[in-house]
C-alpha cells in the first residue's frame, strides 16, 4: 500500500505554496514543498509527530522567511 500523502495550499506573504506531507517512519511526518515541473527546491522538510504538526512547522518557517506572523490554521 503506498504511503498516504496529504496535499495544502497555503498563501504566505502573498505567495501561494503547495505542500505535501507524508509519512516517514513510525510516528514521525515530513512536510515539504511541491516541487513544479522541472523547478527544484533547496528548502529542507519539516518533521512532526502528526501531519498537522509538520505542516505547521514548515507554514510557521515559511512566515518567518517572508518577515510576518504564521497565522493560525
Amino acid at each position: 500500500m503506498p504511503p498516504t500523502v496529504q496535499r495544502f495550499e497555503q498563501t504566505i506573504g502573498g505567495q501561494p505554496y503547495a505542500i505535501e506531507v507524508r509519512p516517514v517512519v513510525g510516528n514521525r511526518w515530513r512536510a515539504c514543498l511541491v516541487r513544479s515541473a522541472g523547478v527544484p527546491t533547496a528548502l529542507m522538510p519539516f518533521y512532526g509527530a502528526t501531519p498537522r504538526a509538520a505542516l505547521e512547522a514548515l507554514v510557521t518557517w515559511l512566515s518567518h522567511a517572508h518577515g510576518i506572523e504564521a497565522d493560525s490554521l
